[in-house]
């Protein structure tokens, strides 16, 4: 027996070296996997890319759910022998970056990235990114993850770029792409838009405030921003309230708080007329619902309120910041005698997730995508829409999951999907930073062109850069090399599966199936795995408030990086949340001791004698309840009956009946080594060390390529 079993299992001596072993072999990589006979040539594939984390990011529970997650797909599919590709990535999060360099400069400076200019602030944020990525990268690794690290892509390097250029120039084409003056998410502090993911909400105290415009206007409003109120042009009432029913197609000409307006009383079935007073003031350019109200009724859109999150308007709210300006305003409305009510309410504000600024509705000229528009499909692979045929954005989408190409496991993430399609309005694909893919659209007088930098003089490129997620929406098949035709892309998509947080269904999962959809004719993968947010062991969502953080880097220095993957699992079905604890963890650190000491007793033994077959065929079955569990996506079921076979079955009764019993001997060698199989894509570590320490009878050179026990 190797010596190393006497004394007590150490991740800390292990993790690293195992890691090292597995990278050195180049077994990652599937195409060396082929090469050294370990796949064949022929072999199905199983393609997964990693959401690419924060280049500049660290390592926190919810990633290292996602990682062992992932890995736990990855290495049973190339147990099970096939073409097995993990593609490694990283991405910009441009906006958290360049913030985060602009912050470190003016700190260290007292300088802004207007006093550097885009070259000397983009050098930076490039020296920024190389001096920090290493961190997540070593992080990911410390995790396990078999990823084909000579895959590795970034969302802003050479090969993204060309991606990201010919993606916006052939949507543009298509008239999918469009420049126009529509509502934004305005961040006033970050000076730039933002999608809708970037938003965070905060409940707040606020007051709702119920008054009449004028002492001679007919209907009460309700509003937590009576200083929009100066910017509206309409009041909107559903169709059949006969409170309001005598006034709809009238007009009103009146001066609210210095500003005269001329109010339109409009019918719009989209009206709640149980909320508030069931009368909506429409404020066209400050909010999203008003905005396209105004687009029914062809309202003017009024803007009160400018990029500093000031009013524009002139008068006595001229320049004042919108919550003074809310005061002034409540006060006008007292004096005039036109405030009926005012009542102290909670409220979700919208503030910017990098800045912390009040996020404010503003129509602003930007780059959009058209959601609506008709374009031809020249290609399709997805069911219900023919090549050559005519679509659009948001039918496509609908097509690709409803016909079941795309499987969102969660009958309740699927209603979620169809439902924010049915809503979605028109991407604004445009952010007022200087980090990230420019927008390949150059201005000359009142010439416009698309594409790369055009021949001559007097050209000026657009200043914008675009969202983030429109390069990371590309991600399943850039990764693979397009917009060339390479073998990775022929053989490797639509990926097999995509596993993510269910908090960006949306603006990741949904952006892809567009992308992949309207640039390939492809759905991106076959099957989406959506993981929950990971809590501490009271069920709490993990937050600094609560001093309830738990890191993963800390918890597997301390009990190791299997007892932190296989804890993260356990209790775990797909889509609900994961309860985590230090006592939870430290419970499979123990699970990874008896596995070593099940080691020590097993190879203290002589491997004599028959194999007995009804030990056998019980472990077979319970093999394939482990397989079937993984092939339906229960990968916690698959773990807990591992974890119990292992521990309750093999340790405490056939072990202990084997002792002093020779004829028990093969057995006990062949259940460790096919459990040792099972347990590996759950503890990769601990069973590959074991692994590397027993002499097998035609095995392979590592237990991360051996072939997953299946029925004889």
């Amino acid at each position: 027996m190797n010596e190393k079993f006497l004394k007590p299992y150490n991740p800390a001596d292990t993790e690293h070296r195992i890691y090292a072993l597995w990278e050195e072999s180049g077994f990652f990589n599937p195409d060396k996997a082929v090469e050294a006979g370990l796949v064949s040539p022929t072999a199905e594939t199983f393609s997964i890319v990693l959401p690419p984390p924060n280049v500049t990011g660290v390592l926190h529970m919810g990633s290292a759910l996602m990682l062992a997650v992932e890995d736990i797909y990855v290495r049973f599919a190339r147990m099970k022998g096939f073409r097995t590709l993990w593609i490694p990535g990283t991405d910009s999060a441009a906006i958290a970056t360049q913030a985060r360099v602009e912050k470190d400069t003016q700190k260290a400076e007292g300088k802004s990235r207007h006093d550097l200019g885009r070259e000397e602030l983009l050098k930076r944020i490039d020296s920024f990114v190389e001096s920090s990525k290493s961190t997540i990268l070593s992080q990911v690794r410390g995790m396990g993850a078999s990823v084909d690290w000579s895959r590795y892509a970034y969302t802003m390097d050479d090969k993204r770029y060309k991606a990201v250029m010919e993606a916006f120039v052939r949507l543009y084409d298509k008239g999918l792409i469009y420049r126009g003056n529509r509502i934004v998410n305005w961040d006033p502090k970050g000076q730039t838009t933002i999608s809708d993911d970037e938003i965070v909400y905060e409940e707040r105290e606020a007051k709702l405030y119920t008054f009449k415009y004028s002492k001679d206007f007919p209907i009460s409003i309700s509003t937590t921003r009576p200083e929009t109120k100066v910017g509206d042009t309409a009041v909107a009432v559903h169709p059949d309230d006969p409170r309001y029913k005598e006034f709809i197609g009238r007009e009103f000409d009146l001066v609210f708080v210095d500003v005269p307006l001329h109010i339109r009383i409009i019918a719009d079935k989209e009206v709640d007329p149980e909320f508030g007073t069931g009368a909506l003031g429409v404020t066209p350019a400050h909010s999203h619902t008003d905005w396209e109200i105004a687009e029914r009724h062809e309202l003017p859109r009024i803007q009160v309120i400018n990029e500093y999150a000031k009013m524009s308007v002139e008068g006595k709210l001229h320049g004042k910041k919108t919550t003074e300006a809310r005061e002034e305003v409540a006060a006008w409305l007292r004096e005039e005698g036109l405030l009926e009510k005012e009542e102290a309410i909670r409220q979700n504000i919208s503030t910017a997730e990098r800045t912390g600024g009040i996020v404010e509705p503003l129509p602003k000229l930007q780059w959009f995508m058209n959601m609506n528009k008709e374009f031809t499909l020249d290609h399709s692979e997805i069911p219900g829409i023919a090549s050559g045929s005519t679509t659009t954005l948001k039918r496509m989408m609908r097509a690709a999951v409803e016909s079941g190409a795309v499987t969102i496991l969660g009958e309740n993430f699927q209603k979620t999907y169809f439902h924010w399609i049915d809503n979605l309005r028109d991407w604004c694909v445009s952010r007022q930073i200087w980090f990230g893919h420019r927008i390949p659209v150059w201005y000359k007088g009142e010439e416009l062109y698309v594409g790369v930098a055009p021949e001559g003089e007097g050209w000026e490129q657009d200043p914008d850069v675009l969202d983030t997620w429109f390069s990371s929406a590309l991600w399943t098949f850039s990764t693979l090399g397009w917009p060339d035709k390479t073998p990775d892309l022929e053989m490797y998509h639509p990926t097999a599966l995509l596993e993510t947080g269910y908090d960006i269904l949306f603006f990741w999962v949904a952006r892809m199936i567009l992308m992949s959809g309207a640039l390939l004719g492809q759905v991106p993968f076959r099957t989406v795995y959506l993981h929950g947010l990971v809590r501490d062991g009271q069920g709490r969502k993990i937050s600094k408030s609560l001093g309830n953080n738990i890191d993963p880097l800390d918890m597997s220095a301390k009990f190791g990086t299997d007892a932190v993957r296989i804890s993260l699992i356990m209790g775990m079905a797909q889509g609900t949340d994961s309860k985590i604890s230090e006592d939870k963890i430290r419970g499979y650190k123990n699970f990874a001791n008896k596995v070593w000491n099940i080691t020590r007793f097993v190879l203290s033994q002589e491997k004599i004698g028959e194999i007995n077959e009804a030990l056998k065929e019980e472990f077979e079955k319970m093999a394939g309840d482990v397989t079937e569990d993984l092939e339906k996506h229960q990968i916690h079921l698959a773990a807990e009956k591992i974890y119990h076979y292992i521990w309750h079955r093999f340790a405490d009764e056939i072990i202990e009946e084997s002792k002093g019993k020779p004829e028990y001997r093969a057995s006990l060698y062949y259940i460790l080594e096919n459990s040792l199989k099972l347990l590996h894509p759950f503890m990769p570590f601990v069973t590959e060390e074991i692994w590397q320490s027993m002499e097998h009878e035609n095995s392979q050179p590592l237990l991360m390529v051996e072939k997953w026990p299946v029925r004889t």
